[in-house]
């Protein structure tokens, strides 16, 4: 069986700076051949300079070996399409970078991964990479939840235009983005410029990828949140209450339909109660849920067990043993309007 052709999911809201960097990565020589579908609705196509252009084809083959494919209807039948070339020698690519439109919801694009059979058997979904405009993000988050969906979904996450604002108005929106998302790093890239291994080989959707959250994101005492640690920690919980308050609260209050939380405890889960509550939330808040991956201490279990999901469709696997760390829980939840308490509650009552 040929290897699986990783794919990145580039997203941003309009004006963000996807186009400058799809840019600078195909003509960079980074001897990779990266074959782009363009959604047909972005900004601006490619320019057509970088471009060889073939006018009765919707593909389009690139100076450096990358090749270009405008979308005109549906996503699986332009990567099969682009499979059944590349079987037949005509093309040649070694991964996909998808750039959605910037009004688009990345988690259908995403789903077409897990749900499509044939696409499923070619292709690896690497990971969701977000740009966001520091100049115009907090009015796009505001008032589209497109933006905050983009946001929510990321496995990477890019601050452009940065130098169009102060180093204090960055701050505040890289601490918005954290509440939204902890689990991505978030990295400025300004003009398009970022290392090439920042955005591809993520493996954001692999299980046994390591569960970065952050921790300022754990520890910081926000004034406008409750705690991370939620309603169900006693005093022996094991969670470190202390705060830093060293950090500048100069944010202002914005009330996100997207945000996340954090379940973390020393004790173990017992399997059947987790299994049961699992299965509900998702039947009953799975399209609300955007993200969801954690490490799980499992009672009876030598090995950690990981998790992930994008709304309704949840994979698990056993990782590595505890070694020399001590064993532990930690999830965490990204979703719209979620409610929080009752999860984070359901969660501790399903520990051994």
């Amino acid at each position: 069986m040929s290897k699986l052709i990783p794919v990145t999911i580039l997203t941003g809201f309009l004006g963000s700076g996807k186009t400058t960097l799809l840019k600078r990565i195909l003509n960079e020589q980074h001897g990779m051949k990266i074959a782009v579908i363009e959604n047909e609705f972005g900004e601006e196509n490619i320019d057509n300079e970088i471009l060889v252009q073939d006018g009765r084809e919707q593909i389009v083959q690139m100076s450096n070996g990358c090749i270009c494919c405008t979308i005109r209807g549906d996503l699986v039948q332009a990567l099969s399409d682009l499979m059944t070339r590349r079987d037949a020698g005509e093309i040649g690519f070694d991964r996909v970078v998808i750039e959605t439109t910037g009004v688009a919801n990345p988690g259908p694009v995403a789903q077409t991964f897990f749900m499509d059979d044939e696409i499923a058997s070619r292709y690896l979904l690497d990971a969701v990479v977000t740009l966001v405009d520091a100049k115009h993000a907090h009015l796009q988050l505001d008032k589209q939840e497109e933006a905050q969906r983009q946001v929510g979904f990321a496995d990477a996450i890019f601050i452009t235009k940065s130098d169009l604002v102060s180093e204090g108005e960055v701050a505040d929106l890289r601490h918005r983005l954290l509440h939204m998302n902890p689990r991505a790093p978030i990295r400025q890239a300004n003009f398009g410029e970022t290392p090439i291994d920042t955005i591809f080989d993520l493996r954001g959707f692999n299980l046994n990828a390591k569960l970065e959250i952050d921790p300022e994101f754990l520890g910081a005492d926000d004034h406008d949140h409750e705690h991370e640690h939620g309603e169900h920690c006693g005093a022996d919980c094991g969670h470190d209450h202390s705060h830093d308050h060293g950090h500048d609260h100069h944010h202002h209050h914005h009330t996100d339909r997207i945000a996340s939380f954090v379940f973390r405890s020393d004790k173990p889960f017992h399997y059947g109660k987790l299994e049961e509550f699992l299965s509900g939330i998702l039947a009953v808040y799975g399209e609300k849920l955007l993200r969801y991956k954690g490490v799980l201490y499992m009672e009876g279990v030598d090995r950690k067990v990981v998790f992930q999901g994008v709304h309704q469709l949840m994979g698990s696997d056993v990782g590595a043993k505890w070694e020399d760390e001590t064993p532990g829980t930690k999830m965490v939840f990204i979703g719209v309007d979620l409610p929080r308490d009752a999860i984070l509650k359901g969660l501790a009552n399903c520990l051994a």
